[in-house]
């Protein structure tokens, strides 16, 4: 398939700028085989059975956007794209004139130095620890289609309320519209539940800029699937019971982790650059909770492969008619997997 295969006209309106008042108060499109069905976010656990596992990514958002000054006194915007040392990071820079290696960073207490380019990024080393700096002088980095600057308000409700292992640039979405009641309803309901972590890195806002996918490559990012969520996968499938992903970031997670064709995962922490398109084998994902994503975006080709393509469209169509919200403070679907897209599937 080709890049305009995934492209569709959005009003700008439907762009959600704030999220709704209570996390959970988002509408819910479950897309199934037997149709498309408009529900309420608080409608999940009729949609799922004790012994179903919910796979979350608890990666936490960084204040990953830093400004300063260059040591000779230009202006400069980074975008941490990487921890990779207690001290050092990739990132993204905003500067009139590139920096020359061994050149200073500074903002208002401290600063960093510029140790070489990194492909598209720039490896930094701080002057204290990275976490530190960023807790201290960074800001919130929300999404480029959000309009306003972050405020108090982003600062809790752009990061799930499960977030606990830091180191992302953007929010796994599907995650935002739960809260701790509904958390405990599920587990009260007998839903499992399981964590991953992988780190969001700012290319996940980049454009596919290729019309031929074939020829598109995928940012690396960090993840890590600890033993107990394997060890639940493998209970899940033993039980006959469905892997919920929540969110994207989760579902390539759990593919990308993927053992065999029996549906179970290895534990431990790798990088994936893992890009999904119609006619890939899901090996690991029964169903995907997400929200709705960009035009000619990774992420709708990676729903459009795992529900398949015309239910996709179909799906796409109903929540522009029905004037639901979209992208990362929008409303949220559930998607079974298409059955031919599974290790059973024809």
């Amino acid at each position: 398939m080709r890049l305009s295969d995934f492209d569709f006209e959005l009003p700008a309106e439907l762009i959600a700028q704030h999220p709704a008042a209570q996390r959970t108060q988002s509408r819910l499109l479950q897309v199934a085989a037997d149709g498309l069905h408009d529900l309420r976010f608080t409608d999940l656990p009729a949609l799922l059975t004790p012994g179903d596992l919910l796979v979350f990514n608890d990666t936490r958002v960084l204040r990953a956007r830093l400004f300063g000054s260059k040591a000779t006194g230009g202006r400069f915007e980074a975008l941490i794209e990487r921890v990779i040392g207690e001290h050092e990071a990739l990132a993204q820079l905003r500067v009139s004139k590139p920096p020359r290696p061994g050149s200073r960073l500074l903002w208002q207490h401290g600063g960093a130095q510029v140790i070489e380019r990194a492909g598209e990024f720039w490896r930094l080393r701080f002057d204290e620890p990275v976490l530190q700096v960023l807790d201290r002088e960074g800001r919130l980095p929300l999404p480029p289609y959000i309009e306003h600057a972050p405020g108090t308000d982003d600062e809790q409700r752009y990061q799930t309320v499960y977030a606990r292992t830091p180191g992302s640039v953007a929010a796994p979405t599907a995650g935002l519209h739960f809260d701790e009641a509904l958390l405990e309803r599920l587990r009260a309901q007998g839903v499992n539940t399981a964590f991953v972590t992988l780190h969001v890195g700012a290319g996940t806002f980049q454009p596919v800029r290729v019309e031929d996918l074939s020829l598109h490559r995928m940012h690396a990012e960090r993840y890590s699937v600890p033993s107990e969520t394997a060890a639940a996968i493998a209970q899940t499938r033993r039980s006959g019971k469905r892997v919920v992903a929540v969110g994207t970031t989760s579902l390539r997670t759990l593919e990308s982790a993927a053992c065999g064709t029996g549906g179970l995962v290895n534990a431990g922490s790798s990088e994936t650059q893992l890009f999904i398109t119609p006619g890939y084998r899901f090996r690991v994902v029964d169903r995907l909770i997400t929200n709705f994503h960009l035009p000619k975006s990774t992420l709708l080709m990676l729903v459009s492969a795992f529900a398949g393509v015309e239910r996709i469209r179909a799906a796409y169509r109903h929540a522009i008619a029905e004037r639901y919200r979209f992208f990362s403070y929008g409303d949220a679907m559930i998607l079974d997997r298409d059955d031919s897209t599974g290790p059973d599937g024809q």
